[in-house]
């Protein structure tokens, strides 16, 4: 008979809890080492990515090194562990409720979704079932950031209940609940891809962020829509998400800001300023921030940036309850999300620009957000031919420069399956494509024959493009037959961008300063022919972005 991994694993949690409260630093490395990627995944999961997700981990693990002494079961400490996590989730929902503070604004960067589906390059249903989570509410998102665990062989159904504080008959109703609000979830993401006229024309006001009242609207729209309805999975969200890895933590995410010692007395270690600590009585030690004092050794614990009060009912000391035996408490249920506002953003110039004065020195550009952008091809993406694509995912600039090769109808490039922002800021490379060439009656927008023409209405294009992009986008190249055209792009930075638009003026007038067209807020232009679907063909320009 096989041995049973769970016991192994319990037994394992209890021989490294007890070597770590005795003092062994290895142990409570190797404890701390195998948590963070189960705490990481719980609260990212629960939160999506959203900004305080890194303080709550961090805030759990204080709590996990704080009151290691006060477990009672040693065996049962994943349970604790998790339990703890999921605590910590619902007290930041609750504050910032009572706070009047909207928990599902942008996140800084990608949310959790996105960060699923790039770390463990999701495709197909898988990317679906990763995509529908934001459309669940904040309960519904707990519960699904541990039932994947469970999927993942991370749990078991026992611990998940035990987390909870529920019995296991009610964490199955939990679970069915959540699992058909996903599938329904999945339906929408479904129908958004497709080319609905009248899901288009529903979705005209909506600002791009699942919130519930939208979902309920798309799901009518679903039900009864004969296109959209006939959209089915083909395989459950359960059998797609069995097995699958934890999403890593992040390139360069530490523990760094938790425990801070002198550099003269911190032993070697990930946590080892916390092992001698954790061998005294809890008792004796102090964890509210300034110095912890074990027997003749003092331990200078970094304070987290704004940190919010602890709850009464989880002290820092060796009084913490089993979560195996709490109940559920009511005061930590988050309550319904309020409608939120629609709000659109953008706009566009739907009349060709007159070119400004080359000797106009452009305006300051403001600085939006960094940090980071992916491509699907890599560094860069070459656009040559009719087809090809590149989508962006993550946080920041991104230059489109242009070559057109000889004249004709130019046929607009066209970006799709926003998800998020995306802003037009400026634009530079030292001219207009509309510039004359010295000498010649052509401009730069033919470099071979004739002139290009442009769709009426379209925006005039600089040679270089610059964009701010917030979420995901996929930028598409059109050319027709008629015209042709190739398209660089890479992300770029803020300097960089300073550094192009400010290239002053020749006496020929053919090199020009660029120009600034960020506002700094919403009303920042938005490129002309953007979409939230998929379809990259003819997408009509919008002067705003829905």
């Amino acid at each position: 008979m096989l041995p049973d991994p769970d016991v192994g694993r319990a037994l394992i949690d209890q021989r490294t809890v007890e070597a770590a409260r005795a003092g062994d630093r290895q142990a409570l490395d190797e404890l701390v080492v195998r948590s963070l990627p189960l705490v990481y995944n719980i609260v990212g999961r629960a939160l999506n990515g959203h900004g305080d997700t890194d303080d709550v981990v961090q805030e759990t693990m204080i709590r996990v090194i704080g009151n290691l002494g006060g477990l009672r079961d040693p065996a049962r400490y994943r349970p604790w562990l998790v339990a703890i996590a999921v605590r910590q989730v619902r007290d930041r929902v609750h504050r910032r409720r009572h706070n009047g503070e909207e928990l599902a604004v942008e996140p800084a960067g990608p949310d959790f979704a996105e960060l699923t589906i790039l770390r463990l390059q999701l495709e197909g249903e898988r990317r679906e079932v990763a995509e529908s989570v934001r459309w669940l509410d904040d309960a519904d998102r707990q519960v699904f950031s541990l039932w994947c665990l469970e999927l993942a062989g991370e749990l078991t159904r026992p611990e998940l209940a035990s987390a909870l504080g529920l019995t296991r008959q009610h964490v199955a109703v939990r679970v069915q609940r959540m699992k058909s609000r996903l599938e329904t979830a999945r339906g929408i993401v479904r129908a958004l891809e497709g080319g609905c006229r009248e899901l288009a024309e529903i979705t005209g006001s909506w600002d791009g962020h699942p919130d519930s009242l939208w979902r309920k609207r798309l799901a009518r729209h679903v039900r009864s829509c004969p296109t959209c309805g006939t959209q089915r999975a083909t395989l459950p969200a359960e059998r797609l998400l069995a097995g699958l890895a934890l999403v890593p933590l992040p390139v360069g995410f530490a523990l760094g800001t938790l425990v801070k010692a002198p550099a003269a007395a911190a032993p070697a270690g990930l946590m080892a300023q916390a092992t001698a600590m954790l061998a005294k009585p809890m008792a004796a030690v102090t964890l509210a921030g300034g110095v912890a004092v074990a027997g003749g050794s003092a331990y200078v614990f970094e304070e987290l940036a704004n940190p919010p009060p602890p709850p009464a009912a989880l002290p820092l000391g060796p009084t913490l309850p089993a979560p195996e035996s709490a109940e559920p408490r009511a005061a930590l249920t988050p309550p319904a999300p309020s409608p939120r506002r629609i709000s659109l953003y953008g706009s566009v110039v739907d009349t060709v620009d007159r070119a400004p004065d080359p000797r106009r020195r452009p305006g300051p550009l403001p600085r939006r957000r960094e940090t980071g952008m992916t491509l699907s091809t890599g560094d860069k993406a070459d656009l040559k031919h009719r087809g090809e694509n590149v989508t962006f995912r993550g946080r920041g600039y991104l230059l489109v420069r242009w070559q057109v090769m000889n004249g004709g109808q130019v046929v607009m490039p066209t970006w799709t399956a926003l998800t998020g922002k995306l802003f037009h800021v400026a634009s530079g490379g030292g001219r207009r494509l509309d510039d004359r060439q010295p000498g010649t009656s052509r401009t730069w927008m033919g470099l071979r024959t004739g002139t290009a023409r442009l769709p009426p209405g379209a925006q005039q294009m600089w040679q270089n493009e610059y964009y701010h992009l917030s979420g995901s986008v996929t930028l598409n190249q059109n050319e027709s037959s008629e015209t042709d055209y190739n398209i660089f792009t890479k992300p770029v930075t803020h300097t960089e961008i300073v550094a192009d638009i400010g290239t002053p003026p020749d006496g020929a007038g053919i090199i020009r300063y660029g120009l600034v067209r960020d506002t700094g807020g919403d009303s920042t232009p938005v490129p002309q022919y953007l979409t939230r679907t998929r379809n990259p063909a003819q997408v009509p320009q919008q002067s705003r972005v829905r």
